[in-house]
């Protein structure tokens, strides 16, 4: 064997205990591997760091960007709306219907993002229908995964491997190439995850509660004397069919009313007690309503600056903090002019009785360790916040929430425009994305600022560490040597054993080290497999793009798992067992419907 070819299996082989054991993170193990790739030889320094402008790891950068540009305008808030539609449907249909949905949105956005956006509205669902989440979300997660199998831009899986094979002199493939494949293994998924969902956990609601990084504070508000809702009926109040804010009492001249009715009158002064996210109480007229907190500032004439810019920042108050056991109406004194307290969350406020938390006076309500309190601040006094100690920000809304319609429907424009572009070759994917992020920046649809902050940047790293792995397997014969030891070990079988081989090799790689790390190191191995037995390439190559997706069996394969594990819900086993199951009918189905390509082909 020679040396150039143990050393790349050495690298191969130390990346890999590092992937499992996760001792680092895989951006920095990636960026070892390109160290390593350069001072040992096996590539040039200028092949080491190619990734970096890999077509690959550009697109899937681009990609990031348009989908933080559909969130900070509104389209991602607008499908969670939507998908909350759906669930007036009966548990057997809505298993399905989740799935069908989570995939097609998984085709074209990030398959993670669509997890997160299920996340945060499945506690709503299950409280309204009164069952376990634990039904939905693995579902949602694996359709997720086969849906981005369904387009080349579905997951950084498939323009990775589709990026290395053409290096090999590969065709590319076009847009919907392998879309009918995916479609069966997407149905395959539905019917067997619509089954299997009865076999997963109950009454599991409340971890999913304690997970999820809920939005909502509450809220003190006092109507203006030249409010124009003044003397109306509280059903006119824009906000009080809104679903996503509860009003809880009305306080008017120490008079509480703790269930106001649509009929109710409002007066000058009155106060109302709301349980809201952030998004929705940021909607909430300035010219009809003032916060409790800020009426002392509107008596004595300190009227803010129209001209000053605030962004709202969430506290996580921890043990020792100089908050604890202290009001709000003393907490905003302590804050001095950097900033006001508007809303507080109490510990497990929204898993008991929120009515715990309504005291007659909410200025005096007091702070404990664990609570969260929202601050408007100064934009300018931000860095002052961390003068405070034992206090942790959790998250930075820097964006005011007004979304602006024709900026939302650009960015659907743009979105479309891509798919479109990409899908029918008038442009490479690569020049789509590229002319798709140029459309947001010039409708001013997204802030570089702030997409330097935003951007998944462990993803790109990972991607620009992993291909040159890719040209080292060739450069230095890796590639023809496994693929060797492969033949000899299958020799005499045939050709639909040996690419069902591949597809079970991949499928178990990705289901311990990252799929785009396994689609790197398995493409090559592919392709010379299939050059080797004088076979089709491109059945080889699917096998490895779809093998290294269908990581069903561990929570480490693929990020979804790894998110809807985290979230305590699930066990170890429900993965290896239904996610097992769900493994073995794909690759079985999966190498039967490859193996009509090579017949086909031959």
């Amino acid at each position: 064997m020679d040396v150039q070819i143990i050393l790349i299996f050495a690298i191969i082989g130390v990346s890999v205990v590092l992937f499992v054991t996760e001792i680092m993170p895989i951006d920095k193990i990636a960026f070892f591997i390109i160290v390593a790739l350069a001072l040992t030889g096996v590539t040039t320094p200028e092949d080491a760091i190619s990734g970096f402008s890999n077509p690959a790891a550009i697109t899937v950068l681009m990609l990031m960007i348009i989908a933080i540009g559909l969130e900070d305008n509104g389209v991602i808030g607008f499908l969670s709306k939507s998908i909350k539609r759906l669930s007036t449907l009966p548990l057997l249909l809505m298993v399905p219907v989740f799935m069908v949905v989570s995939a097609s949105i998984s085709s074209v956005i990030s398959t993670t993002a669509v997890v997160i956006i299920f996340l945060k509205i499945f506690t709503t669902i299950s409280e309204k229908f009164n069952f376990p989440t634990s039904k939905l979300l693995m579902p949602i997660s694996f359709a997720g995964i086969l849906g981005g199998s369904c387009t080349l831009m579905g997951t950084s899986t498939n323009l990775l491997v589709n990026s290395v094979a053409s290096k090999y002199g590969v065709e590319r493939f076009s847009f919907f190439e392998f879309s009918l494949y995916g479609l069966v293994f997407l149905a395959i998924g539905v019917v067997f995850m619509t089954i299997a969902s009865r076999f997963l956990p109950k009454n599991t609601k409340d971890k999913l509660s304690e997970y999820s990084e809920n939005s909502n504070f509450l809220f003190t508000l006092i109507v203006r004397p030249e409010s124009k809702y003044v003397g109306a009926a509280f059903s006119e109040v824009p906000f009080y069919n809104n679903p996503n804010i509860s009003v809880l009492k009305l306080v008017r001249q120490n008079t509480v009313n703790t269930a106001p009715g649509k009929n109710t009158t409002l007066r000058a002064n009155d106060e109302l007690v709301l349980m809201s996210d952030i998004q929705d109480f940021s909607l909430i007229s300035e010219d009809d309503f003032i916060l409790s907190l800020e009426s002392d500032e509107i008596e004595n004439q300190k009227v803010l600056d129209k001209n000053m810019k605030f962004t709202y920042l969430e506290l996580l108050i921890l043990p020792g903090s100089e908050f604890i056991d202290k009001s709000l109406q003393e907490i905003k004194f302590l804050f001095n002019s950097i900033g006001q307290p508007i809303g507080i969350q109490k510990k497990k406020m929204l898993q008991l009785d929120e009515h715990l938390y309504l005291p007659k006076a909410f200025k005096k309500l007091v702070v404990k360790a664990g609570d969260r309190i929202l601050l408007k601040i100064n934009k300018k006094q931000l860095e002052n916040i961390y003068n405070y100690t034992n206090v942790v920000v959790l998250r930075h809304h820097e964006d005011d929430f007004k979304v602006d319609p024709y900026k939302r429907l650009w960015c659907v424009i743009v979105l479309l425009a891509v798919i479109a572009l990409a899908a029918t070759s008038v442009l490479s994917i690569l020049t789509s994305t590229i002319a798709g992020v140029g459309a947001l920046l010039l409708a001013d649809c997204i802030n570089l600022s702030k997409i330097y902050k935003r951007v998944n940047w462990q993803i790109f790293f990972l991607l620009a560490g992993m291909i040159p792995l890719g040209v080292a397997m060739g450069n230095t014969g890796a590639d023809l040597w496994i693929s060797g030891k492969l033949l000899y070990l299958l020799s005499g079988q045939g050709s639909t054993i040996v690419l069902g081989s591949l597809f079970a090799m991949t499928m178990i790689m990705s289901g311990f080290i990252s799929n785009n790390a396994t689609a790197v190191i398995v493409t090559p191995i592919a392709i010379a497999l299939a050059t080797s037995l004088q076979l089709p390439v491109k059945p080889f190559v699917l096998a490895v793009m779809f093998g290294a997706n269908f990581s069903f069996f561990t929570p480490m394969g693929y990020q979804t798992n790894a998110l809807i594990y985290g979230t305590g819900i699930y066990r170890f086993k429900h993965f290896l067992i239904i996610g097992g199951l769900l493994s073995i009918i794909l690759l079985i189905a999966g190498t039967l419907l490859l193996s009509t390509m090579l017949n086909t082909q031959n």
